[in-house]
């Protein structure tokens, strides 16, 4: 079977990427799509079953800190086009293990810039223009104060070593762009939401923990904000930005939807209530407050404006609706959050959160 183009999206097991994958291979049959994963905690192949049996898609098990095998899998498929969304995400790990963000998501994205590089200085294409999506995340700017948004003029200024080892990447991205001409463009998108979430990040580890009814750690006072996307919809946002966005240019995502954390936790706590069928304040009663984690920044709100402006992208759900999505979701696939809570993760799965 031929192929009008060929992708890799690395961490296309992922959370993230797994939904990217879908997207691809289901919209675009003419595509091939390559999935390399490397298939840590993180990464599950049981994200897609649906789709892995279609002629268009392909998995690849690697490592992108293996560059031996990097470059058998450039020079097999020859994509042309590369979709990075592999990366070491977890902050409260960062501050563990420091060293694993730099290799990971320092070191594996100048991996994958070399064999793009190498490959398309040697395959010039003059029919399918080449393009290396660097899928990056908000973290990168720091700080905000209780106004004002983060645009793409915004000064990085990271806080924790997950949000520097980002930041790094970005920059080494757009490094290869000034460099060596690499066709090169990145997003950087607020906190994702949705299906498929493994359960160490805020909502799908309270929605676990409701229904086990294991206490809901808020860190601190409860009032850090972040702007909060359907993982679904940063999927379409990332389909847009690979075809139709500026070679060299930045592009913020985000959902115009800010909510603090005691806040969503208690907008949480009751649309599970009511879904269990649970007396009012059940969960809430769950509600404990722990010592803040260290560089806990306060407040983080992308403007979206430049891709809803550029490229007509916008959220398609609002908060309170993707979340009822999401948790009906989890509540109908229990079996799955069982079997991702148990063996390597599970040493440290009650004790590490992130929010």
């Amino acid at each position: 079977m031929s192929f009008n183009r060929t992708i890799i999206i690395t961490g296309g097991a992922g959370f993230i990427g797994s939904h990217v994958v879908r997207l691809f291979v289901n919209k675009y049959p003419n595509y091939r799509i390559v999935n390399l994963d490397a298939l840590t905690y993180a990464g599950n192949l049981e994200n897609l079953r649906d789709i892995d049996q279609l002629p268009n898609y392909v998995f690849e098990k690697v490592n992108i800190l293996d560059t031996a095998e990097l470059k058998r899998v450039f020079d097999e498929y020859q994509p042309d086009g590369v979709i990075h969304l592999a990366a070491e995400s977890h902050v409260d790990r960062s501050i563990h293990s420091p060293l694993d963000f730099v290799y990971t998501n320092v070191i594996g994205t100048v991996n994958l810039l070399n064999e793009a590089k190498r490959l398309w200085q040697s395959h010039p294409s003059s029919l399918i223009p080449h393009r290396f999506y660097h899928v990056s995340t908000d973290e990168v700017y720091g700080a905000l104060g209780d106004t004002g948004f983060f645009t793409e003029q915004t000064k990085y200024d990271p806080h924790s070593p997950y949000s520097a080892s980002k930041a790094s990447s970005d920059h080494f991205v757009r490094a290869y762009h000034d460099t060596y001409d690499l066709p090169v463009v990145i997003s950087n998108c607020s906190n994702n939401y949705g299906p498929y979430h493994f359960p160490e990040k805020l909502i799908p580890l309270f929605i676990n923990n409701i229904i086990q009814k294991k206490s809901l750690p808020v860190y601190g006072d409860g009032l850090y904000t972040r702007d909060w996307l359907f993982v679904k919809d940063h999927a379409t946002a990332i389909d847009q930005v690979f075809h139709e966005g500026k070679t060299g240019d930045t592009y913020n995502i985000g959902g115009f939807n800010e909510w603090r954390n005691i806040d969503l936790v208690k907008l949480l706590c009751k649309q599970m209530d009511e879904k269990l069928g649970n007396p009012p304040g059940t969960s809430d009663a769950l509600i404990t407050y722990v010592k803040d984690r260290p560089g806990h920044d306060r407040r983080y709100a992308i403007d979206a404006t430049k891709i809803n402006q550029e490229l007509g992208w916008k959220p398609s759900v609002t908060f309170e609706e993707g979340l009822a999505q999401t948790i009906d979701w989890y509540l109908e696939n229990t079996e799955w959050l069982q079997r991702v809570t148990t063996g390597v993760y599970q040493q440290y799965y009650s004790q590490m959160y992130s929010f």
